[in-house]
This record gives structure tokens, C-alpha cells and sequence, in this order.
């Protein structure tokens, strides 16, 4: 433990999610963390600071280029995001941050922008932030063979990882990653085909990129496998055909369960990981919609499910009977008859987020379980992403888990917001329908910012002799002090 890098402070913030065009953009407080990223190079004078984008820096996934993977395209999408008006700044002060000294950026790879781990993506950030000064350059650390990030903090030990790796849905090929660096070097073609994606990147691309653009809010809204999906389809039951589709991919989800089992093991060899269950269509429409689409949902959906793997032939083709899609179109077109869509989606939504502990900053959630499970007892503080939920956990013996969020927007639907029937069915609703980002930018209900103010960090500190870390949001235009959340101090 000796060697690894040590330091007087650590600061982590995950999923910024650099990337898209205008109105498709899902980070908003560029400037706030601009401010912020300056502030952290200005603190503790003397003393050795690091920080760490905790993954999903950029979101390629965002851009517009053939395939899954910018290959071909890695440098000129990567660089068109840093040029962005709405990203540059933020490229400014993280190129500040590296030039002064006892200052260390670490970038660690997350499943949003797997181009970081291409040796030409690496040069040109290199590049955009530290020019050709060699001692800044030094400063700035890649991590993006899923090893994550180990340091000291006051003699504790830090662990930062994204939290992908144990997510079948998001895992990464790093294997094949490093093929591809390979081809790179070595100025050998790779055609786009070539490369085989996960399930979460194909359900991204293939799925809601195109939703995105009419229902912007489609991936901000938590939780997204009940309560975004199933509004959708209240919202537009026409974007059913779009659930086909996601079947076709649990396929993959499945594949990438038998990969992720011993990706973050212990010992490196022994599976630790359970195996990631698929979410069935039941789960994701949720109990309400699922009864609205009538008495034989159950078998619908055991079909649908039973030939998801299968080549696509139209059902009609077959037996002369609907497939799933036009069945749940026809029957939720049914099931609203007589009552408002807007009323229907309250109903549906009351039920789907009467349980929810999405925004429970201690509440055990499955990334919680399967990383910790997987990591030793020499780690005294544990730092993920991925999920855009913060979390901040006494794990007990002096061990201490917290998940940094998200800086992008979120949307929460509280009970009382819910509750009340005329705000939902006049003016929410009015906001969900519109689906522009900016029709949810401006949406104020009951005296409250639909989006919420939250941007995230973990800071992991030395005091004298003992280390705090803390969860934190940090607020207004970046350059106050952040807002405590939550705080554990180790011995």
C-alpha cells in the first residue's frame, strides 16, 4: 500500500454525461461545474489533491456516428464534444486544475464513453488539457480497463470505481477494447460491424436515442424500468414496437450476466457476482398497466418473452392472430376509455412509485451489494457511479460506501405531487406530453423546480488524524462551499 498514490484530499464526481446536440443535451449545470472544478484547485494549499471523474465523462452514446463504438470517429466525436459551447468551459478549468501543481486528474472509463480507452481518444485529451507541458500532462491518470482507481487519503485506503462492472446490462469488453487499440496502433481498419455491443448500449442507440426526441425527460425520470417505461406508453402507446425491440436485446442482457460473474472478483478467477435476472415486460409496464391491457396480458407477455430470442416473423404470419405490440395498443387504447390519459398515468404512476427507494441515500441497492461483496477488507472508502442515485452507506468496522450521482438532470415524482390530482392532470402531464427539455428546464409546480437541484460530489478528506468523507450537493454557481449531506469519519 505503500506505493500508491497518496493524498490530503480526494474529490469524485461521476456521470457529467458530456455529449449530444443542443436540446438533446442532459447536463445542464456546465457552468456551476466549471466553478467547482476551479474552486477544488484553489483548496488546501501545499497539500496534494486529486480528482476523479468517476466515469461516463463523455457520452458518446449521445452522438451521431455508424455503429456503437466511435471507431473511425473516436477522435472527431470525442473532440467535437470538447469544442461544444455548452462543455468547453468545463474543459477550461479542468486544463486550470492540471496545471498547477500537486494537483492529479484521474479519468475512469465508464460504459457511456468506452473511446477513452482508445490510445488516439487519450493523446487528444492530453492534449486539449495540458498542451505540450509535460509536468501537467504527467498530472492527469486514465483508468479504463475496469481495474478502477486506488489511492490513500490520510493513510485509508480509497477505492473508485464506476459501478458497469457489475451491471450485465452495461458491462464492458475490455478485452476487446484493448483488440481495438491494438488495430489503432497498428493503423489496421475495423469496420463497425465488427464490433458487438452490449445489451445497455444497444437498448441506448437502438431504443431511446429516438425516443429521446420527442419524450426528452425518458431517461431522467427514476425508476426508469417501471416508471418512465410505462409512462411512455400511456403517454404514446404507438411507441410499443419500441418494447419489442428491447427483447430482442434481453438476449444480449443474458450474455453479458455470464461475462460480468468474475468481472470484479475478489481473487480475479472465482465468480461472486449473481447472475443479473432480465427484467420481464411485466416488471418494466408495471402491476397497473399490465391489468389495464386486459385478461390476457399474462399470456401476451409469456409469449412475447418465450420468443424473444427467435427470428422476427410477424405473428399474423403465423397463426393469423396480433403480435404483443398491436395487442397492447389495441387493449390500452381500451383500458383508457372513459378516463384521461393524464388521469390514467396518475393512477399507474401512484402505483409504480408507492415502494420506490430510488432517492434513499442508504438504502442497499444492487450496485451496493455487488460491489462491496467484491471488494476486501483493506478498502476503507468505496466510490461508484453509474446508477445517478447518490448513496452514502455505513458499511460497519470502519468501512464506508458512497455512490457521487450524477450531475445530469433528474426528475422525481413525489407522492404529494401525485397526490394531487388537478397539479398532475393539468400541468404535469401538460410537461411530460410537451417532452422538450425546455418545456422541462421551465416547469415549476407548487413553488418547486421540476428538475432537481441536485449535482453531486464525494469528498474524502484528511483532519488531523482522522479522514472524513462526505457526501455532498453542490449548489448555486459552484464556487461556495458544497452542502453536506451525509458525513463518516474514520479513525
Amino acid at each position: 500500500m505503500s506505493q500508491l498514490p497518496a493524498f490530503d484530499e480526494v474529490h469524485v464526481l461521476s456521470d457529467i454525461h458530456m455529449g449530444g446536440q443542443p436540446g438533446f443535451q442532459i447536463l445542464r449545470e456546465t457552468q456551476r461545474l466549471a466553478n467547482f472544478i476551479r474552486r477544488l484547485g484553489q483548496q488546501r494549499a501545499g497539500g496534494r489533491l486529486a480528482l476523479v471523474l468517476n466515469g461516463d465523462v463523455f457520452d458518446t452514446l449521445a452522438e451521431d456516428f455508424n455503429g456503437y463504438v466511435a471507431i473511425a470517429d473516436a477522435e472527431a466525436t470525442v473532440e467535437r464534444i470538447m469544442r461544444d459551447n455548452s462543455f468547453a468551459r468545463i474543459w477550461d478549468a479542468l486544463s486550470e486544475f492540471v496545471k498547477q501543481p500537486n494537483r492529479t486528474l484521474v479519468i475512469v472509463i465508464g460504459n457511456h464513453d468506452i473511446e477513452i480507452a482508445f490510445p488516439p481518444v487519450q493523446r487528444l485529451v492530453l492534449t486539449r488539457l495540458a498542451g505540450e507541458d509535460a509536468a501537467a500532462r504527467a498530472r492527469i491518470e486514465f483508468s479504463v480497463m475496469g481495474a478502477g482507481f486506488t489511492c490513500t487519503v490520510g493513510g485509508r485506503r480509497v477505492f473508485c470505481i464506476h459501478g458497469n462492472e457489475v451491471d450485465a446490462w452495461n458491462y464492458n469488453r475490455y478485452e476487446d477494447l484493448a483488440k481495438v487499440s491494438r488495430r489503432m496502433n497498428a493503423d489496421l481498419p475495423m469496420a463497425p460491424s465488427e464490433w458487438k455491443p452490449n445489451a445497455g448500449t444497444r437498448m441506448v442507440k437502438d431504443v431511446m436515442n429516438g425516443i429521446k426526441r420527442k419524450f426528452a425527460w425518458i431517461d431522467l425520470l427514476k425508476p426508469e424500468n417501471s416508471a418512465a417505461v410505462g409512462a411512455l406508453l400511456v403517454l404514446d402507446p404507438s411507441q410499443a414496437n419500441k418494447i419489442r425491440e428491447a427483447f430482442d436485446i434481453v438476449s444480449e442482457h443474458q450474455r453479458g450476466t455470464a461475462q460480468v460473474d468474475a468481472r470484479l472478483s475478489a481473487d480475479g478467477f472465482s465468480p461472486q457476482l449473481a447472475a443479473a435476472r432480465p427484467l420481464s415486460l411485466e416488471e418494466m409496464l408495471g402491476p397497473n398497466l399490465v391489468q389495464g391491457v386486459g385478461q390476457g396480458a399474462n399470456d401476451m407477455l409469456l409469449a412475447a418473452e418465450r420468443n424473444f430470442n427467435k427470428p422476427r416473423v410477424s405473428v399474423s404470419q403465423a397463426d393469423g392472430t396480433l403480435g404483443a405490440p398491436q395487442l397492447i395498443f389495441d387493449r390500452l387504447t381500451g383500458w383508457l376509455t372513459g378516463v384521461s390519459k393524464a388521469e390514467a398515468l396518475r393512477r399507474a404512476l401512484l402505483d409504480w412509485l408507492k415502494d420506490d427507494t430510488s432517492f434513499i441515500t442508504d438504502n442497499h441497492d444492487d450496485t451496493f451489494k455487488e460491489v462491496t461483496k467484491s471488494v476486501g477488507p483493506a478498502i476503507d472508502f468505496i466510490v461508484t457511479g453509474h446508477t445517478h442515485l447518490e448513496r452514502a452507506i455505513d458499511m460497519g468496522h470502519g468501512r464506508y460506501y458512497f455512490n457521487c450521482g450524477t450531475w445530469i438532470r433528474l426528475l422525481q415524482l413525489t407522492p404529494a405531487m401525485l397526490a394531487n390530482t388537478k397539479l398532475f392532470n393539468e400541468e404535469i402531464y401538460a410537461v411530460l406530453v410537451d417532452g422538450r427539455m425546455k418545456a422541462i428546464d421551465e416547469a415549476v409546480f407548487v413553488g418547486k423546480p421540476f428538475v432537481m437541484n441536485q449535482t453531486s460530489a464525494v469528498s474524502i478528506c484528511r483532519d488531523g488524524d482522522k479522514v472524513v468523507g462526505a457526501l455532498t450537493h453542490v449548489e448555486g454557481d459552484g464556487t461556495k462551499d458544497p452542502k453536506e449531506v451525509k458525513r463518516f469519519t474514520r479513525p
